[in-house]
């Protein structure tokens, strides 16, 4: 047996739930089932609110971005015998 619930969310909030709902091929509403049988069989609730990047953060992400770019960065190692042998010469 089925019921209606009836919520108030940002608009952005539910378009985006949706989009990433779609993509892992469910409905939104599929989706609030889902965490609501996990919250009913694990018995918590888990929240995860993102913290903004600070500027700092922003500006040291840009400057690794532009080494990466521009070849400044060191190459990729598989192992790190290789990766300490290139850090001696």
């Amino acid at each position: 047996m089925n019921t209606v619930i009836s919520v108030k969310i940002d608009k952005e909030v539910k378009e985006s739930a949706q989009s990433v709902a779609k993509s892992a091929g469910l409905t939104l509403s599929a989706l609030v089932n889902a965490y609501l049988r996990q919250v009913v069989a694990t018995r918590r609730i888990e929240l995860y609110a993102p913290e903004p990047m600070t500027p700092k953060l922003e500006k040291l992400i840009a400057e690794v971005e532009s080494e990466l770019m521009s070849g400044k960065a060191s190459k990729k190692f598989d192992n790190a015998t290789d990766f300490l042998a290139d850090l001696k010469k």
